[in-house]
Formats: C-alpha cells, sequence, structure tokens
C-alpha cells in the first residue's frame, strides 16, 4: 500500500491520544497560573535572527535560521522567553509595571533527536517582569510546584541553586559541575568536588526558602532541594535558578527549569528590567508518563 510522505527528522505529528493528554495537561495548569495572576500571551514563531542571536551561549548553534524572498535573515523561535523580553522591550508604556504572563508554544531546536527531546516541541511558560525580590523568586517556585501537583505528580521537586554561587569559576568548570549527574562524580576533578561541598545556598536563596514555607507552605526535603551543582546552560540567567524532577532526584531527566533572568530584555531597551519565570516540557512529560 503506498504511504504519504513522511516528516522531517525530528518533527512529527500529535496523535489524538496524545493530544488530548496534552489538553488535559493544559486545563489542570492554567487555572492555577491564573490564581497566581498570570495572563495568557501569544507571539510569533518566526523573529529576526538578530533577536535571538547572542542570547543563548554555545546553544546559539541550533537556532534554526534562513532568509526570506527579500534577503531578510530570520529564525524559528529557540525558547519563549527571548521573545517574551522583545515583546516587554516593545511595549514597555503600555505594559503594568508589574507584568505576569503564561504561554504555550511551539519551539524548534536543531539538535539530535532522542526519547523526550525533538527539534519540534511544546513549552508551557509562565514569568514576571518588573520585580526583582526573594518574593516574586518563591511566588514562581510555588506555581511551579502547585502546577506539577495539580498534573499529579506527586513526587516531583525542583532543584534550586543561584548562579552567584559561580562566580569566579569558568565557564568550563561550571559546564563540568553541571554535568555532575550525567558523567558520575568520580570524573569530576577533586577542585571542583571541594567547591560543591561547600557550597551553601545564598542569601537571596535563604530568604526565598524562608517565604516558601511561611507564605507557601512549601517543604525542603519534599517539595524542593538545594543542589550547588545545578548551573542550567542558558546564559541569560543571573540568579535563583531551578528545574523540576519528576520523582524528585537530581539525576533524572528536566521536565521543567527556570530562573531569574534579569539582563535580557535590558539588552533590548539599555536599561534593567528584571524577570524570572518557570517553563514546561509538555513533550518530554508526555513521553516520561507513555
Amino acid at each position: 500500500m503506498q504511504r504519504g510522505p513522511v516528516t522531517p527528522k525530528g518533527f512529527g505529528d500529535i496523535y489524538p491520544k496524545e493530544a488530548a493528554k496534552r489538553r488535559k495537561m493544559f486545563n489542570a495548569v492554567i487555572p492555577i497560573l491564573e490564581k497566581y495572576g498570570f495572563q495568557p500571551l501569544e507571539t510569533p514563531t518566526v523573529e529576526f535572527a538578530e533577536t535571538l542571536l547572542g542570547k543563548y551561549g554555545e546553544d546559539e548553534k541550533l537556532i534554526y535560521q534562513f532568509e526570506d524572498k527579500g534577503g531578510r535573515k530570520l529564525a524559528l523561535r529557540y525558547d519563549l522567553t527571548v521573545p517574551l523580553a522583545r515583546f516587554v522591550a516593545n511595549n514597555l508604556g503600555l505594559l503594568d509595571p508589574t507584568f505576569s504572563r503564561y504561554q504555550i508554544g511551539q519551539v524548534f531546536r536543531g539538535e539530535n533527536p532522542q526519547k523526550g527531546r525533538r527539534r519540534e516541541f511544546t513549552q508551557f511558560d509562565f514569568d514576571t517582569v518588573g520585580v526583582k525580590s526573594p518574593e516574586e523568586d518563591a511566588k514562581i517556585i510555588a506555581c511551579a510546584i502547585d502546577s506539577a501537583r495539580a498534573l499529579g505528580f506527586k513526587k516531583a521537586a525542583l532543584m534550586i541553586n543561584d548562579r552567584k554561587n559561580f562566580e569566579g569559576l569558568t565557564i568550563d568548570e561550571i559546564r563540568t559541575i553541571d554535568k555532575m549527574y550525567k558523567i558520575g562524580r568520580e570524573n569530576i576533578p577533586q577542585k571542583l568536588l571541594d567547591f560543591i561541598d561547600k557550597t551553601k545556598p545564598t542569601q537571596e536563596l535563604t530568604e526565598t526558602f524562608k517565604i516558601l514555607k511561611t507564605n507557601y507552605g512549601v517543604i525542603e526535603g519534599k517539595d524542593y532541594i538545594f543542589d550547588p551543582t545545578l548551573a542550567r546552560g542558558l546564559d541569560y540567567y543571573t540568579g535563583t535558578i531551578f528545574e523540576m524532577k519528576l520523582n524528585g532526584r537530581p539525576e533524572e531527566l528536566t521536565i521543567g527549569g527556570g530562573g531569574r533572568y534579569d539582563n535580557l530584555i535590558g539588552m533590548f531597551t539599555g536599561r534593567s528590567i528584571p524577570a524570572v519565570g518557570f517553563s514546561f516540557g509538555i513533550d518530554r512529560i508526555i513521553d516520561l508518563l507513555s
């Protein structure tokens, strides 16, 4: 029997059963986000390439770039965060000083496809722009945990660290620490192991942890764990960072992550505008539960 054309590697159809699971996830999380004050927003799939370039460090090579018929250099969005920063920069006079939004959308990365990692996949983001405080970090963290619980992930936990903990280290050293659970502790230089063992929560994290317990009833060791090895690869993070693990173990695949990025919007505006957010990887969650 003759078949139709196949899809490119890393791209694929979403079958009805999976589409129903995705819709169920969206319907469970959106009411929680709106309860926390987040509003829906949509941005285009295609941006000017210069909007995206210079924001992702070594991962920039994964951006899909092309030219249109007019010779303009365009790119498929790599995530939903940089388009948000571009949107905020262009609408400063129209937005509230504190702007909280959520967005569901397709993003594209030219990486090697594998289980839980495709070249086109769906992110579910929520971010707050305009506030730099432990209170706002705690709100994002609590919202991420509440959302995970609403999805039925009773054992999920956030690994949390502060990018400031890596001051004084080289980029290569930070990347080595971030890979500890992939390559094994025995393959980490002793100098870096000593660094990890003596690293403690920063003052900002300590304040955030207190707010999580007092204001949201979030429990350390159950809902979150301080992880001094967590670095996250994207260059735009500046402070608190976090990754969600399905069963609360650092060595597991990440089903969501985020952090504080206080300099990203300023790359477009020339002025500092703080921001913090979180993103669920919908496709990876579906793959892990299948």
